[in-house]
């Protein structure tokens, strides 16, 4: 790999994970200079790292203050997950159909069960989002691949907030082994079902847990 892309894709990571755990907060301007100097790296790599996180929706950029920690409001994080269930089960019905390897979505969910037993919720979110991508991968449609993958971080950042108001992923973990079951037995139409059935529960149980902003950062730290 090109250095450049290498540390910026390591720059990349720690920004989308402090965002995910609550450290980087909503709103907050994110200086190319300090997280340079954190990061031990040109600023170079971080203004890379900061545009993947625009396209990735976790930052915004504006001409006057620069890079920020986007600030979803509920009504933006039910966009998001209308989206994943307008697009996601199609996509998951077509990779299955196509024959897809489903060895990552198997480790992402040996993983994501780890760190929900070390209590680390945001690993969790991102070991399931690439659960999920596992799944669509092998859909056969670029640009479907493309719209999905643009909606992961959000939706990352959407699961972790949500958990915290809710009291946790609940049976997520058991949902996502009957989906990856019904993938395995090359029932496209089945594990499409459950898909959507599981990205609809999510959004009737957690998404009205939200109080008007999605903060993956604990009640106790949002005060401070």
């Amino acid at each position: 790999m090109d250095p450049l892309a290498n540390r910026t894709e390591q720059a990349a990571s720690v920004i989308r994970r402090a965002i995910l755990t609550g450290r980087l907060r909503p709103g907050q301007p994110l200086v190319e200079s300090d997280i340079a100097a954190s990061l031990g790296m040109s600023k170079t790599p971080i203004r890379e790292a900061l545009k993947t996180l625009v396209g990735s929706g976790l930052v915004v950029l504006s001409a006057y203050r620069g890079a920020s920690v986007r600030a979803m409001d509920s009504a933006a994080a039910a966009a998001v997950y209308d989206m994943r269930l307008l697009l996601e089960p199609e996509g998951v019905r077509r990779a299955v159909r196509n024959g897809g390897d489903l060895g990552t979505a198997r480790r992402s969910l040996d993983l994501a069960a780890e760190a929900g037993r070390a209590g680390d919720t945001a690993e969790m979110s991102l070991h399931n989002r690439e659960f999920h991508q596992a799944l669509y991968m092998a859909c056969g449609n670029p640009i479907l691949v493309r719209t999905l993958d643009d909606l992961r971080d959000q939706a990352a950042l959407v699961s972790v907030s949500g958990w915290r108001s809710a009291g946790g992923p609940c049976d997520e973990a058991e949902e996502h082994e009957d989906i990856l079951a019904a993938a395995q037995a090359g029932d496209a139409n089945r594990a499409a079902q459950l898909l959507a059935a599981h990205i609809s529960g999510f959004i009737q149980r957690v998404l009205p847990a939200l109080d008007g902003h999605v903060d993956p950062a604990p009640a106790a730290e949002r005060s401070h």
